[in-house]
């Protein structure tokens, strides 16, 4: 995080707020907060503690750790240093009164250990989960988020350049991965990306060189990937790349916590007939899809007309995946967690709303010789899409 940023204070009233309508018209007396991507979405910060929201009054962050820079980058009015998690129901008794008889939790992501230990110190009646009313109200973003999103994917678009203008044969996947990404860090990507588990951050930047593409499971989210050995099965890998073959490039990129993520295709000198065909026809799927991406249909359409084209193009062998292996998903919310609700994926039915922003992947494996495709971040509108990110709809040919 640059030490310049920091939420306004107008996006954090506005955060809670929609959750507080949803904690009353659920009939949940209030919600504690603990996974670090939800407590930098409602307070601002990801400092080590927990978040109380009421259904009715202010909220209250307590923090284990650091208090000081918690205050710094939180406008959270109520933040309160604790030495122990088990303070927390006193004070909580403290400030509100003995009101809450039901509360929710994160239980998509809270630890079962974690939460007999937290049920052991409230005496509330009853315990729900929280996580589809968090996760809901973070679907739709605000245009101070989408503004965000833009500014990371500015950022991505100069380290695609800087790949490009530097991928030569002879490096190994994983030493140019590590070239680009020193760029990337030194112009502002945090160096990790979140996902959705209660502390989980993890490596999300691919390189897949001619037949290191062709091994199945590299479409599954977000783990794509062969990796350096199997007990590291992500990432890339030692193959060296070599002159004339596709490589395909995935990076995510985390700007003050709001990510991207993006593939396109490059090749060293030349790219064999079969694998530019294939890429191609990724890139005219991806377009396919964002001119029929707009406001009121629901995610699965996407997904079913991805489908149809990669079809109607001849690629139906290939696309999501040789036979036998495909996944059922084309793309996925992204945000301040790279991979969000809702998945467009086969059968889903979350309807398109503006202000939701996704991640679209059309991909494609000719097993055990190469991958190839195409993946962008792009928002709804009122009126259909625009492309969030900026790095050119192309294949590049360094």
């Amino acid at each position: 995080m640059t030490q310049d940023f920091k939420i306004p204070s107008t996006e954090i009233e506005n955060r809670i707020s929609t959750i507080q309508k949803a904690l009353k018209k659920n009939s949940i007396d209030g919600l504690c907060i603990l996974q670090h991507a939800d407590l930098f979405y409602f307070t601002g910060t990801a400092q080590n503690g927990l978040l109380f929201i009421p259904a009715e009054g202010d909220p209250c962050f307590f923090v284990i750790r650091y208090l000081q820079r918690a205050r710094e980058e939180s406008s959270i009015k109520n933040i309160t240093g604790i030495k122990s998690i088990r303070d927390v129901p006193g004070l909580i008794r403290d400030m509100y009164g003995d009101i809450f008889k039901t509360l929710a939790f994160e239980f998509d992501v809270l630890p079962v250990r974690d939460f007999e230990y937290y049920k052991t110190m409230f005496s509330a009646s009853e315990y729900v989960d929280g996580s589809a009313l968090i996760i809901e109200s973070r679907m739709v973003k605000s245009p101070w988020e989408i503004s965000q999103m833009d500014k990371t994917a500015d950022l991505s678009r100069k380290v695609f350049e800087f790949a490009a203008d530097n991928l030569r044969p002879g490096y190994s996947e994983i030493e140019f991965t590590g070239i680009y990404e020193a760029f990337a860090r030194k112009h502002g990507h945090s160096g990790h990306v979140k996902v959705r588990g209660y502390r989980e951050r993890i490596y999300n930047s691919h390189i897949l060189s001619g037949t290191s593409g062709g091994i199945v499971g590299v479409l599954d989210a977000p783990a794509s990937g062969i990796g350096t050995s199997p007990a590291l099965p992500n990432g890339a890998s030692h193959k060296i790349i070599e002159k004339g073959e596709p490589v395909m490039i995935d990076i995510g990129i985390n700007l003050n916590g709001y990510h991207t993520d993006e593939t396109r295709m490059f090749a060293a000198g030349s790219m064999p007939e079969k694998a530019y065909g294939a890429s191609k026809a990724a890139i005219e799927i991806h377009n396919h899809l964002l001119e029929k991406a707009r406001p009121g249909i629901p995610v699965h359409e996407l997904y079913d007309e991805s489908i149809k084209k990669a079809d109607k193009l001849g690629y139906s062998d290939y696309y999501l995946g040789p036979e036998n292996e495909k996944v059922i998903f084309v793309g996925h919310g992204i945000g301040i967690e790279l991979v969000e609700q809702p998945i467009i994926a086969k059968g889903k039915k979350t309807i398109l709303k503006p202000g939701m922003t996704f991640s679209i992947e059309p991909k494609l494996v000719c097993k055990n010789r190469f991958s190839a495709g195409i993946e962008s971040v792009f928002v709804v509108t009122d009126t259909g899409c625009r492309l969030i990110s900026k790095v050119p709809v192309d294949i590049f040919i360094c």
